[in-house]
């Protein structure tokens, strides 16, 4: 039914989960699987640019590359086709900005991710998707 789908992860374990239904949705066919992980770089548009906050910026980066890694090694045991794409800017409109690029006909999310204060909603980052999004989108609890 879906032939595009794209996974938002964060390393987070609804993150994870909707990465494991994107692999079952998958399954045996020709769908191809895409997962995004966001930067956050909007949280520093506002200060300065210094040393630390190139620092901050590098880290963030390079969790995002090993947990996309980590994203790659699942699909592989799973024998699923998978696509990484690291962005930076608010996490949100990334996603539904990729989505449409890509013309993807599902998004997978988790119902919240990493953010401690995020959880006492539907989760900031998935309220956005969607609410904003013209595409079919699933939350996956965890």
């Amino acid at each position: 039914m879906f032939r595009k789908i794209l996974v938002a992860i964060d390393g987070s374990e609804p993150a994870n989960r909707a990465l494991e239904e994107a692999f079952d949705e998958a399954g045996s066919r020709d769908t191809e699987v895409h997962v995004v992980y966001v930067v956050e770089s909007g949280l520093f548009s506002s200060l300065p640019m210094d040393n630390t906050l190139e620092i901050i910026y590098s880290v963030l980066q390079k969790e995002g590359e090993d947990i996309l890694e980590s994203a790659r090694k699942k699909a592989d045991a799973a024998g699923v086709s998978l696509t990484t794409h690291l962005r930076q800017g608010h996490a949100g409109s990334q996603i539904v900005s990729l989505a449409e690029e890509l013309g993807i006909d599902l998004i997978l999310l988790g119902s919240h991710g990493k953010s401690g204060v995020d959880r006492l909603l539907l989760g900031s980052v998935t309220d956005y998707v969607v609410r904003n999004s013209p595409i079919t989108t699933m939350v996956v609890r965890s």
